[in-house]
């Protein structure tokens, strides 16, 4: 039988974790656990964002959950993220929601309430796709699949994986800043000086590609990273 969808779970809590993934594995859920922050959002990265819906354990070792759901976000701005913690200060579920949280619940809970909460989520989401085939960049129509960018008179450049993937990122932040650091994990699998100074290369292609067009710019944020701006 086909899974009803596919299911992040980051849960440091051994026990936890295996009676969520089993129940949602009863309920039809595909679901992958992870037990910290840096394993999940890598083995996110490296699913090419074929999730679903994330949950989120908050208090995580090497990685909390509201960093690991920014960087989610980084890479999918539309996916849906649960938190799951025990705290329960008004303090941390404002944080929890600027994280980028479509929902929080805090423990102890019922797990039949998660499944619930999963299901309203997905309601809501499943509208909309979760990725983009194409991106529209001022006069340009941005491929990743192919590589291509084509231009409105039909002439065609085509990009090599990381031009494509490098630009993937920028369109997903538009005119919102694409962190310098988390670029250089996602992209190049490694922040160190060689690689950044490799993107910087990257990035004076991208913006060559983009010439023709005025209305588009590829702007540095010093101290921060980068911004496409259309």
């Amino acid at each position: 039988m086909e899974a009803k969808a596919k299911v992040l779970l980051a849960e440091d809590d051994e026990n936890l974790g295996i009676l969520l993934k089993e129940y949602l594995k009863v309920k039809e859920y595909d679901t992958d656990l992870y037990s910290d922050g840096d394993e999940a959002f890598k083995g996110f990265r490296d699913s090419g964002g074929t999730y679903d819906i994330c949950i989120l354990d908050v208090m995580m070792p090497i990685k909390d959950g509201f960093t690991l759901a920014q960087e989610i976000r980084q890479m999918s701005p539309d996916i849906p993220i649960i938190f799951l913690t025990a705290k329960s200060m008004k303090e941390d579920i404002v944080k929890g929601f600027s994280s980028g949280g479509d929902d929080y619940i805090t423990k102890p809970f019922n797990i039949e309430e998660v499944i619930l909460r999963i299901e309203a989520i997905l309601r809501r989401t499943s509208a909309g796709e979760l990725s983009q085939a194409t991106y529209d960049i001022g006069e340009y129509v941005f491929n990743p699949t192919k590589q291509t960018l084509v231009y409105s008179d039909g002439s065609e450049q085509k990009l090599t994986a990381k031009e494509a993937e490098l630009l993937r990122y920028l369109c997903v932040n538009r005119n919102n800043v694409l962190d310098r650091n988390f670029a250089l994990r996602t992209v190049w699998n490694d922040d160190s000086y060689f690689n950044a100074r490799s993107m910087d290369v990257y990035i004076t292609k991208l913006r060559k590609c983009l010439k023709d067009d005025p209305s588009v710019q590829i702007i540095n944020v010093r101290g921060k990273g980068f911004k496409l701006i259309d």
